[in-house]
């Protein structure tokens, strides 16, 4: 039995006879006579009455055209179904994003995603640090990321988006909030509250090494897993923190926020993807992602 034989039966028992089948089909009236009685043999059973003016159903046969009708359905949706997945337009992406991105980002993306492409199934993991964003790559866990640079891993395909300037947070009322801008010298005698996990944060490796080119060792009074709670630390009167500008999003009362001055003063925010991974529709969240980056703007240098 073919996929043909239940189209020729299911016309046949439409159009309850076999000329008019016949027309429908593109095909000539004996072949099509003849395949419905090859069918009806396989089965081992009449489907169809036969009178010289018209063609009923038997009860066999309704049965049989209530089965043929759902698995020629499900035949045609498997088909359209193959091809909304190889142009891109189905499919599951789980995103894990660094700290300001989750806030800056992520509700602007999660709108333009479900609007224009409706069909794909997100999920998203907010605040990871860069080294568990690449392990969980690496893992399949993560089918995107975005994360912070630099990433040194062949494996992996890293697309810039921006590059974000960098702040200074600090408490409402520190002597520090009298500037417009901020030298990373100016933070010399401050404590300084940072990611958690030496050598596991881009920014936390950022920071170290502005303070290094300034020529001294910035004193850590905490070290926090969220920038949420960097922030919230920050408003507490527990130190300073440096952080990409996108922070400012959080809205943290009792923070206050000064642009930090120099060339180095910023960092980049880039989508990462397994480099083997040429899923259709990891490319048009991708072209989503880039134009939502675009369109916020303003806070990129």
């Amino acid at each position: 039995m073919e996929l043909r034989h239940l189209r020729y039966f299911v016309a046949v028992a439409e159009e309850r006879h076999f000329g008019r089948a016949a027309a429908r089909l593109h095909m000539a009236q004996p072949p099509l006579s003849q395949q419905i009685r090859n069918l009806e043999d396989e089965l081992g059973t009449m489907l169809l009455h036969r009178t010289t003016r018209r063609v009923d159903l038997t009860h066999a046969g309704q049965a049989y055209l209530l089965r043929a009708r759902e698995i020629l359905a499900s035949v045609s949706a498997a088909g359209e179904e193959a091809q909304r997945v190889a142009s891109g337009l189905e499919g599951r992406v789980v995103m894990g994003c660094v700290g300001s991105a989750t806030y800056s980002l992520l509700p602007a993306l999660a709108r333009a995603l479900r609007e224009e492409l409706p069909g794909i199934d997100f999920g998203f993991r907010g605040e990871m640090l860069v080294p568990d964003q690449v392990a969980a790559l690496r893992a399949g866990d993560l089918d995107m990321a975005l994360l912070r640079p630099p990433i040194d891993d062949t494996r992996l395909a890293i697309t810039k988006l921006r590059t974000d300037r960098l702040v200074v947070a600090l408490p409402e009322g520190h002597r520090l909030t009298r500037r417009t801008r901020l030298r990373i010298d100016d933070l010399r005698e401050e404590a300084f509250i940072v990611h958690a996990g030496r050598g596991r944060s881009a920014m936390d490796e950022l920071v170290t090494s502005l303070c290094h080119e300034a020529g001294f060792q910035p004193r850590v009074a905490h070290e926090v897993a969220e920038s949420s709670t960097l922030v919230a630390f920050v408003a507490a009167g527990l130190g300073i923190a440096i952080a990409p500008e996108p922070v400012r999003s959080l809205g943290v009362a009792g923070t206050t926020y000064r642009l930090l001055s120099g060339r180095s003063a910023r960092i980049d925010l880039a989508a990462g993807t397994r480099a083997d991974d040429d899923a259709p529709h990891l490319g048009r969240v991708l072209s989503v992602l880039q134009r939502v980056v675009a369109s916020a703007g303003t806070l990129s240098a």
